[in-house]
């Protein structure tokens, strides 16, 4: 990425990172998951970047951004993504994101409908309404995910990045490498806020929603959080949302199936 601007914006009183491919061309923000950070998205960015000035941000807690003990939840994270849209005075963008950064596109969309064309969704974390995790299912998840996050910080990279090849074999080198970098980047604080509950859940947010709408899961039992039943919710309560579901692809789409995950991109870049 050396040809690429990497700079800090001040945002919400918070000094946010972001590497950006720049030119004269239609503004496409990626907003990443949990853990990852802002060239996780490398593969995707080096495809799109030809037709698209694409803008990859480290949300707060990942990568070169700030780090504070707060603020972790999708409203502010959407005010914080809401800041970098408006300081570096984009036109309207089309906003990618995935598991975490889908669930902070949303709520963008929703809050600030001006500021965006269009939102692609990458297997956000959607739960169906009436098959919510309860008490104990959730925070041995969020223990299992600290857990992981944690000890991977404390690897060198080297360790990392087999680790990832031997369990994705899948995954390209263009995607193992971000990846493990970012596992090392992560903060601390954001790993002891992860998994604050939301005061609005998904499924008020999504009819707000007025841009078009794209989901992009995969089969849960590789990994999916979405799974049909909730796609299907899903449309039914904003029936302009669009769904592709690719098949022999996980949580990570992107990286499981790239071909697919691209040509889905590709179609609804192409309509908004």
């Amino acid at each position: 990425m050396s040809d690429w601007l990497s700079a800090d914006v001040l945002v919400n009183g918070l000094r946010l990172h972001y590497y950006r491919t720049s030119g004269a061309r239609p503004p496409v923000v990626l907003a990443h998951g949990a853990t990852d950070d802002g060239l996780c998205w490398t593969a995707l960015a080096r495809v799109l970047e030809s037709d698209y000035d694409v803008i990859m941000p480290d949300a707060r807690g990942h990568g070169l951004s700030a780090a504070p003990t707060e603020g972790y939840d999708a409203a502010t994270q959407a005010a914080d993504l809401a800041g970098l849209i408006q300081a570096l005075d984009l036109e309207r963008p089309v906003v990618i994101g995935h598991s975490m950064g889908a669930r902070t596109a949303l709520y963008l969309a929703a809050g600030y409908p001006d500021l965006v064309r269009g939102v692609g969704l990458e297997d956000p974390p959607f739960w169906h309404p009436n098959a919510q995790p309860d008490e104990a299912e959730r925070a041995a998840r969020l223990a299992r995910l600290r857990q992981a996050a944690t000890e991977s910080r404390q690897l060198d990279r080297a360790t990392l990045i087999a680790r990832c090849r031997e369990q994705n074999p899948a995954w390209s080198m263009a995607e193992v490498e971000p990846w493990a970098a970012a596992k090392q980047r992560v903060s601390p604080q954001f790993l002891a806020a992860l998994g604050a509950p939301e005061p609005t859940p998904w499924w008020e947010v999504l009819p707000r929603v007025r841009c078009p709408l794209l989901l992009i899961t995969g089969d849960p039992e590789r990994g999916a959080i979405v799974t049909p039943e909730t796609a299907a919710e899903a449309v039914r309560r904003q029936p302009r949302l669009q769904v592709v579901r690719i098949a022999g692809a996980g949580h990570s789409v992107r990286r499981d199936r790239f071909g697919p995950y691209l040509e889905a991109i590709r179609s609804f870049l192409a309509t908004v």
